[in-house]
């Protein structure tokens, strides 16, 4: 979970023509699963894409970040460019000391949704309130259980040699024979 401190700010109100001041307060955001479905069932569009999104989207997902009820809608306009970058950085952390290796993976084109990140968990298991860790860590969990799930790679024909001569040399010495 995040934590940012928004300041107090004077706002404009075309409606009334009059100032308006927004109070300082403390958000609590959390990027998870529960966040993303939220506001893909608004916006009707896959949010892991890598298309570009706007102000406007971006300013809709902190708001479907919030774990605080009963926010001020015009808090997310007091929003600092340094609150913005906070929360950005917040999002593209991994969360976690687990690391892949990876073996010249291509990036796959399937367009991932919240119902597809739904169903992976469906299938390993995992329990639905895991919806509400952080999105990378939820996605770092469920690499790691398919890849523990995969039947070990099969050792190739040097290797496969190398292990069966270096069994028959240990079982030579141990018996004390010659072949």
């Amino acid at each position: 979970m995040l934590s940012i401190h928004v300041p107090s700010k004077e706002l404009w109100d075309p409606k009334t023509n009059e100032f308006k001041i927004v109070e300082e307060c403390e958000l609590h955001l959390e990027h998870s699963l529960a966040s993303i479905s939220e506001w893909e069932s608004k916006w009707k569009v896959a949010f892991l894409t890598s298309d570009e999104k706007t102000s406007e989207q971006v300013y809709d997902y902190i708001k479907c970040m919030t774990l605080d009820k009963d926010v001020d809608p015009l808090v997310y306009s007091c929003l600092t460019k340094e609150n913005v970058e906070q929360i950005g950085s917040y999002i593209n952390d991994s969360m976690t000391a687990t690391t892949f290796r990876d073996d010249n993976k291509k990036p796959s084109r399937k367009i991932v949704t919240s119902e597809v990140v739904y169903a992976w968990m469906v299938a390993l298991r995992i329990p639905q309130e895991y919806q509400y860790w952080h999105f990378n860590r939820l996605m770092t969990l469920i690499r790691v259980c398919e890849i523990q799930q995969q039947p070990p790679k099969k050792m190739g024909k040097k290797a496969t040699m190398s292990r069966n001569a270096a069994l028959n040399a240990a079982r030579r010495k141990r018996l004390g024979t010659t072949g």
